[in-house]
């Protein structure tokens, strides 16, 4: 008897890939125009520590992926359990002004830094790939900052609480 291979279920794949917990970040970067673009990317993670590497990735067809596969500089924010407010609103694919009021400062090659963050890596890009519907971006770490405080952490398609 032969076994046909069965089609492959997406959604199942989705969810199963839910099962692991990430932290969520802000990945930010500025247009061709100057203008702040950001967006919530739960993709991050650490590649290596000499050199200071680090990689997240954007589906090709995100709001934003135009500004993003052009850039040479981004900003990766870890954002506190406090947060979520944030990660929706950059999570929306929606062009408003997601960056309103916020008092951003200009990192390396004037990525915009967030006022408030668990840990924000101020990069610029070493490497683009090419990942199936996504691209992986790897940067450089040029500098970094860290406060204190409980990390936002998505699980299973909803925010978790650590503890």
């Amino acid at each position: 008897m032969s076994t046909e291979p069965q089609p492959f279920d997406s959604l199942a794949f989705r969810n199963a890939l839910g099962s692991f917990p990430t932290g969520v970040t802000i990945v930010t970067t500025r247009d061709a125009q100057g203008l702040p673009v950001g967006m919530t990317v739960s993709s991050f993670n650490s590649v290596s520590l000499e050199p200071p590497l680090v990689l997240w990735s954007i589906a090709k067809t995100a709001n934003c992926f135009d500004v993003f596969e052009r850039t040479n500089h981004f900003a990766i924010h870890v954002l506190k359990q406090e947060q979520r407010d944030l990660s929706d609103l950059f999570g929306r694919p929606s062009p408003d002004d997601k960056f309103g009021q916020l008092p951003l400062t200009n990192g390396v090659a004037n990525s915009p830094i967030l006022p408030d963050f668990n840990a924000v890596f101020e990069c610029t890009l070493e490497h683009r790939y090419s990942g199936g519907d996504h691209i992986i971006l790897v940067g450089r770490v040029q500098q970094f900052a860290v406060h204190a405080g409980s990390p936002l952490v998505f699980h299973g398609g909803l925010y978790r609480n650590l503890g």
